[in-house]
């Protein structure tokens, strides 16, 4: 992944901050905006994980601060929903000129129902994703009901949220009142996603079904069963992302077979903040490779050993396959077990010393259907021959070189 801090202005001037996630190769097949939740701001660790998810599949992702929160410019007191709404379409129109315009918008919260209102305005988005979304912005009224009275009385109070002091305005409250998500949504005529937990208690499973029920198709629903509000839960935000990715890809373009932007075969990407999780595009293909919990890592993907027992595997399995084909042999199916490990060689002359281990790969073939012993046995000696087999017992060389 490629994380740049990037700025732009909204529409009264104010600086924005945010951060452009970008795949491994740099070159995304489609862009999405992510909208915060209340009070929240882009670093949240759900919505790091949503946007990482995103960019493992192919994405770029903007996330940023709402005027007056987190490091963008302005103060929360002088906002409103209304100018949410407008900072994400001061966003997409960063991302046109800067890069291409946005086809995916994902929400959280009440950023979910901005990125519905904001949907109506950016001609280009597909397609629109909402998490935990409130299905009327003046549903968040609820959290500062104890100072609605000093609001409507001196025309503001603060209010504690999330152990955090804000202040709101009278014109906020006003704002929120002018809202009919229902309708909004009624009118989109995009491809929606909403997604709720049946066990959120900041904002009701009921406000997913009035949102549902509004929407024209295409609509989907999908359960964040067990999730808290904001998906405290690494694994709950991880699969929320994965979700969302593969949903979008229905409704957005996604160019066949994209050419790798690199003289290379595979690029990876990590960057600082992610500890080993490693997006990487693999010829036209996104993956992610990691470490396990035990190591550290996230286990979000295979290890950099497993993918190479893999390509051993799936090497052997391929060339297996094409020669019983060519020979019209009955080989139904063949399976390649292999794992990774450092072992002493047989004919091992000093096995207490460490150097003595070599590197080892122990691979097991079933074979399924009517084959000889002649048969299963050429088959075994197919299998050293496969071309990775081959690359892991000569000799290698790995030349490395600075791009700048």
């Amino acid at each position: 992944m490629s994380l740049q801090k990037i700025t732009f202005q909204n529409k009264e001037g104010q600086t924005l901050v945010g951060r452009l996630e970008l795949p491994a190769d740099q070159h995304p097949h489609n862009f999405a905006i992510f909208a915060h939740c209340f009070t929240c701001n882009k670093n949240l660790s759900a919505v790091r994980n949503i946007s990482q998810a995103l960019t493992s599949k192919g994405f770029g992702v903007l996330r940023f601060d709402f005027t007056g929160l987190g490091e963008s410019d302005g103060d929360f007191e002088d906002t409103n929903f209304s100018g949410n709404v407008e900072d994400l379409v001061a966003a997409s129109d960063y991302l046109e000129t800067n890069y291409s315009s946005p086809t995916l918008l994902v929400g959280h919260s009440l950023g979910g129902a901005a990125v519905i209102f904001a949907a109506s305005k950016i001609a280009s988005v597909k397609a629109v994703a909402t998490i935990g979304a409130p299905s009327n912005p003046k549903h968040v009224q609820h959290l500062f009901k104890s100072r609605l009275d000093e609001i409507e009385a001196s025309g503001k109070a603060v209010v504690n949220l999330s152990g955090r002091d804000f202040t709101i305005k009278k014109q906020f409250l006003t704002d929120l009142e002018s809202k009919s998500l229902p309708e909004t949504a009624q009118g989109l005529r995009k491809a929606l996603l909403i997604m709720h937990s049946p066990q959120d208690d900041t904002v009701g499973i009921k406000n997913a079904e009035e949102i549902y029920v509004a929407a024209r198709h295409p609509k989907s629903f999908v359960s964040i069963d067990g999730a808290d509000h904001l998906l405290m839960n690494k694994s709950d935000s991880v699969y929320v992302g994965r979700v969302i990715a593969g949903w979008a890809q229905r409704y957005v373009e996604v160019p066949e077979g994209s050419s790798l932007k690199s003289q290379h075969q595979v690029v990876a990407s990590l960057d600082a903040e992610d500890g080993f999780t490693t997006t990487m595009k693999v010829g036209n293909h996104y993956m992610v490779a990691d470490e396990p919990t035990s190591f550290g890592g996230n286990d979000f993907g295979p290890s950099p050993y497993e993918l190479v027992s893999a390509g051993l595997s799936a090497c052997t399995a391929m060339t297996v396959q094409m020669y019983v084909r060519r020979k019209k042999w009955p080989l139904e199916t063949i399976e390649v077990h292999t794992s990774y490990g450092k072992s002493h060689a047989e004919d091992c002359e000093d096995c207490e010393s460490d150097k003595a281990k070599i590197d080892t790969f122990h691979r097991e073939i079933k074979l399924t259907g009517n084959l000889d012993e002649k048969q299963i046995a050429r088959i075994l000696e197919i299998a050293d021959k496969c071309p990775v087999h081959r690359t892991l017992h000569s000799e290698t060389q790995v030349i490395t070189k600075l791009i700048r």
